[in-house]
């Protein structure tokens, strides 16, 4: 008669709590990261201090079982994106996709306008704040605002076409919620293809809890992405 597994002491109360390291492990090694906000460019999508998973699948999956257990999306106008900051790669920022490859785009009073078309942008948010034409009518008037990156300045000079910049092939234009405080594409350029890690999943923890913070799970996605 074969002798029953004793089940009972240290190693079986152990062994859910490795199982679940090794799972929890996997999943943040391969397929999400936390990420916290640094900043108020997201206000009021996202909080100053909040939580949330990052799935690093969403835009560039790395194997066949991430494509399986999170499969991958476009890159979508309205779409929230976690990416290298052009300017220092070693640091993460989260900022709203405005313009695809290809897209003519333009802001008007702090409104975003793609090809000729004004956005419906229920995310975005305007603080009272003192006007600045660069920051609210970009890409111009360039002349009248220095505090810009030296290769920034002088591509935009270049690419400036009837008061729109196009973006070019392989790259993205971000903007942030908070579109009067938040340093962006308007003043540092373009976010290449490359840069994109991922896109926020789960806010699992913020500062300043709202009765709606569960609609910021990527099931219906409403406050986190633009459902087109």
């Amino acid at each position: 008669m074969s002798r029953r597994r004793d089940r009972t002491g240290l190693p079986a109360i152990l062994e859910p709590v490795l199982e679940a390291l090794v799972i929890g492990t996997f999943l943040v090694t391969f397929v999400v990261q936390p990420f916290r906000i640094p900043s108020s460019s997201m206000t009021p999508t996202l909080q100053v201090g909040d939580c949330l998973l990052m799935d690093k699948q969403s835009f560039a999956p790395e194997s066949d079982l991430a494509r399986w257990l999170l499969p991958p999306t476009d890159v979508r106008r309205g779409d929230l994106a976690v990416f290298h900051f052009p300017l220092d790669p070693s640091v993460h920022l989260v900022k709203r996709v405005v313009g695809l490859p290809g897209d003519r785009v333009r802001l008007r009073g702090g409104h975003a306008v793609v090809n000729g078309t004004p956005l419906d942008e229920p995310y975005a948010f305007n603080s009272a704040v003192q006007p600045n034409g660069f920051r609210d009518d970009f890409p111009k008037p360039l002349a009248s605002y220095t505090s810009l990156a030296p290769e920034w300045r002088a591509q935009l000079r270049q690419m400036m076409a009837e008061g729109e910049v196009t973006v070019p092939p392989g790259h993205y234009f971000v903007l942030g919620d908070n579109r009067n405080d938040s340093e962006d594409s308007r003043y540092w350029g373009f976010v290449p293809q490359q840069a994109l890690v991922g896109e926020p999943l789960l806010v699992y923890f913020s500062v300043q809890p709202t009765p709606s913070w569960w609609q910021r799970v990527r099931v219906g996605l409403q406050s986190l992405r633009v459902v087109r």
